[in-house]
């Protein structure tokens, strides 16, 4: 069992299973929010502890088209912890234990700023991941 939870600990959950995969956002939203480093995890895995009401989700506007969930008291990001989807992408730093799981890719390179350096051999993509 995974803990997670958000700053103030006004939101908690658990999570039954490790995340199934890591990666790295560099766009410059994903960084405003706090939320470059992403877990996956799947909705099944997801038990509410405490604080669901608190959540609020941030809809953006186009071209973008991932909403991002924060606690309402604190504003810590939770990544899409609401989402329907069967697999969704939480904010890594919302974990508050240990997990194996290590990053495999970095996204939106081409917006990295020039002062962030990649220090691992993850693959990169300049926005998306590309899958075959």
């Amino acid at each position: 069992m995974i803990k997670g939870s958000c700053c103030c600990g006004a939101v908690r959950f658990e999570l039954s299973a490790e995340p199934t995969l890591m990666g790295t956002c560099h766009c410059s939203r994903c960084r405003k929010v706090g939320a470059s480093a992403l877990v996956f995890v799947r909705r099944e895995d997801l038990k509410w502890i405490a604080g669901q009401e608190e959540v609020r989700v941030f809809t953006p506007e186009a071209p973008y088209k991932y909403k991002r969930c924060f606690c309402g008291r604190c504003g810590s990001a939770l990544g899409e912890i609401l989402s329907d989807e069967d697999s969704f992408p939480l904010s890594a730093n919302a974990l508050d234990g240990e997990f194996a799981v290590r990053n495999s890719f970095h996204e939106f390179i081409a917006e990295k700023p020039s002062w962030y350096e990649i220090c691992d051999d993850a693959k990169q993509f300049e926005g998306h991941p590309v899958t075959t």
